[in-house]
């Protein structure tokens, strides 16, 4: 039984942990082309804007749902 939960105890923590780092590399990489895309073309930048902040809802909803995941794996298995 020990072995079981230890188990799903690490299966959590990689969940949120790769989540984490999958959102963090999203953003990074998400702000970096917005900054590159606005220098070359300035008069671009309010829609870039308004794409970037719709991007940045979904990259972390997709982190969101993989704590809510890992949530129901800890209290509900």
């Amino acid at each position: 039984m020990e072995l079981v939960l230890g188990l799903k105890l690490i299966a959590v923590a990689l969940l949120i942990g790769f989540g984490a780092i999958g959102t963090a590399l999203g953003f990074g990489n998400m702000g970096g082309k917005f900054l590159e895309a606005c220098a070359r073309q300035p008069e671009l930048a309010p829609s870039l804007q308004v794409k970037m902040f719709i991007l940045a809802g979904l990259i972390d909803a997709v982190a969101m749902i993989g704590v809510g995941i890992a949530m129901y794996m800890l209290f509900a298995m």
